[in-house]
């Protein structure tokens, strides 16, 4: 895996690159997924918070946010769809395991509980920084 900014440079997209952040749960998602699939040749573009990159809104026009998946240079947003495409891209095969089980129901149970993790983690991380009105924080840390 390599690591850069979305700034450009001259050398060749690789065939699978990552736009995100390394801070990022969702991002980390993704990576996670590539990794199990035994996928090393990938590109993690960083992205400045608060910045968006030109890349990054050509990339993800609805949404503007990432992670979004650059495979041969066709991007896919949303790290639950992105990690479905993994797994059907990159089959179980010379070890690597499936990321979903074959069972359409057991596929449907797990998709219902990733997407209620999804539901839940943002708001539960808000609420540990203080960000949500009329809740004390968890953990008081004195600003960055």
């Amino acid at each position: 895996m390599s690591s850069s900014s979305t700034s450009g440079s001259a050398e060749p997209a690789a065939a699978v690159r990552v736009l995100g952040s390394w801070t990022s749960p969702f991002v980390m998602r993704v990576v996670v997924a590539l990794k199990l699939k035994g996928v090393e040749e990938y590109e993690l573009l960083q992205e400045t918070r608060g910045k968006k990159s030109e890349l990054l809104l050509r990339s993800n026009p609805v949404h503007k946010k990432i992670p979004v998946l650059l495979h041969h240079g066709k991007p896919l947003a949303e790290s639950l769809i992105i990690v479905e495409y993994i797994d059907e891209v990159w089959p179980a095969s010379d070890g690597a395991p499936a990321i979903l089980p074959r069972d359409p129901y057991c596929r449907a149970v797990e998709r219902f509980w990733a997407q209620y993790i999804d539901d839940k983690f943002p708001r539960g991380t808000r609420v540990l920084r203080g960000t949500v009105a009329g809740e004390e924080p968890w953990l008081k840390c004195p600003p960055l």
